[in-house]
């Protein structure tokens, strides 16, 4: 990778002066560009060419990817009075703009469900015919390419290996059939993970899976969340009252368990602040209690947050007193908030119980997923390498 004298001064050879000659070079590029919105600095890029020369940079790109903020996902699905619509929307909650608003991240075919999402990238699935594609994108420069197929395998969860700078998808065969890839059985297939490199020419590659009652199962119906450069995952309706986490070391590549607080059933995990965090609520879903993992190495939880809920508020205000309230709890910009959705509006409350906001939109039900998005404009070499690969193309519209 390129310094960032270097970049620059192979920018400052390409002939046209910058415009901003009032400003050292290393403020502009490093400390206002490197801030921009993706699509502002794809604009930017028109402004002559030595702007062009540093934002194309992979180490300017990867510096920009860092700068840009993680956001909840959230999703926005034609209401049964549209249901002749064939798009989905992906939006990501921003609640640091003027009043908090939904952005826009893409639309989609309604036949692709968003299934992970990795570092600015979307893992999709499609379904028909029982057979389910998985295929990869960029909703920033619009990039998709699908798969080999999948069809005997479900997938975890999409990671970055740092020790070789590839992304991988982990997988886990959906039954005890054997898996096979593309119509090849796999060598020596075992009931256990397995681990794919997009773009590879090499078959899944098979590793132990999780040791535990039902952890399998926990691992395919629950969505991972990341700290520090690892994968975990939480039984959310097991019983019991102790519960371990799953986790998958992704240098190692490997399992594991860590401790977690006791809590009742239905208890979910999120990411706080590269450690993480659980939720649970009580069966009337009115007050909502939040645990901390105040420090990782030792797995020492510390109980946070008593949030009642302000119920009256929702199911009133908006003419809507049927139906359940579906919680979620994310951390934004080092605040905890509490996403509610009801009756197709999503609710932002704070801790202290106050209905901050509310959001609706025409035509659709809104809803918050557990994912994440953080916009990269990062190239990606696998895009060219998968075949039927495009720009600008379906599931995008």
């Amino acid at each position: 990778m390129e310094s960032r004298p270097a970049t620059m001064a192979k920018a400052s050879r390409a002939g046209a002066p910058p415009p901003c000659s009032c400003l050292p070079e290393e403020i502009t590029f490093w400390e206002i560009l490197v801030r921009l919105p993706a699509k502002s600095l794809l604009r930017c890029r028109a402004v002559c060419r030595t702007w062009r020369r540093v934002t194309c940079a992979r180490d300017f790109l990867l510096a920009h990817h860092a700068r840009q903020r993680s956001l909840p996902i959230v999703s926005g699905v034609p209401g049964s009075e549209y249901g002749s619509a064939r798009y989905q929307d992906i939006l990501a909650f921003n609640h640091r703009a003027a009043g908090a608003e939904l952005q826009p991240v893409a639309r989609l075919d309604t036949s692709f469900f968003v299934e992970s999402s990795c570092d600015g990238l979307l893992v999709l699935s499609k379904s028909s015919n029982s057979v389910t594609c998985l295929s990869v994108c960029n909703p920033v420069t619009r990039e998709h390419a699908p798969l080999v197929d999948f069809t005997y395998l479900c997938l975890l969860g999409m990671y970055l290996h740092r020790p070789t700078g590839e992304y991988r998808l982990l997988l886990h065969p959906r039954s005890q059939t054997p898996v096979s890839i593309a119509g090849t059985l796999l060598p020596n297939s075992k009931i256990g993970c397995y681990i794919f490199a997009p773009g590879s020419d090499q078959p899944p590659r098979y590793i132990q899976g999780p040791e535990g009652r039902g952890a399998a199962a926990v691992l395919r119906v629950s969505t991972p969340y990341w700290a520090h450069d690892n994968l975990h995952w939480f039984p959310m309706q097991r019983p019991s009252e102790s519960r371990p986490i799953f986790v998958f070391d992704t240098t190692t590549e490997s399992f594991r368990q860590m401790v977690a607080p006791v809590v009742r059933p239905k208890s979910n995990i999120f990411e706080m602040d590269d450690t993480l965090g659980i939720y649970n609520y009580n069966d009337a879903t009115e007050v909502v209690y939040i645990w901390m993992l105040q420090n990782y190495e030792r797995e020492f939880w510390k109980f946070k947050y008593r949030v009642e809920l302000p119920v009256a508020k929702i199911r009133g205000q908006f003419g809507r007193s049927e139906g359940s309230l579906d919680v979620g709890v994310v951390l934004a910009d080092g605040d905890v908030l509490l996403l509610v959705s009801h009756g197709g509006w999503i609710f932002y409350v704070n801790t202290d119980g106050e209905l901050v906001d509310s959001f609706h939109r025409d035509g659709q039900h809104i809803y918050a997923s557990d994912l994440r998005f953080k916009q990269t404009l990062v190239p990606h070499n696998f895009f060219m390498a998968l075949e039927y690969s495009s720009v600008n193309a379906s599931p995008f519209l």
